[in-house]
């Protein structure tokens, strides 16, 4: 590996190889904020439709009382 690294130009090791880094880092980044974001997304999703689902159970118990 390090005769790969020093046959590449050195133009190539200085500029190409740090600007391929940044954009592996930078999609990396992203992923990880929208598989955060969207697992959080969904969790709010599933609380909103437990509370909804137990204000359903109590009225419909509410009603069936009178």
């Amino acid at each position: 590996m390090a005769e790969l690294w020093k046959s590449l130009p050195s133009w190539v090791r200085n500029i190409v190889v740090p600007i391929v880094v940044l954009i592996l880092a930078w999609n990396l980044i992203w992923f990880v904020i929208g598989a955060v974001t969207s697992l959080i997304a969904f969790l709010i999703k599933a609380l909103v439709l437990v509370a909804v689902a137990a204000g359903v159970v109590i009225l419909v118990k509410k009603a069936a009382k009178s």
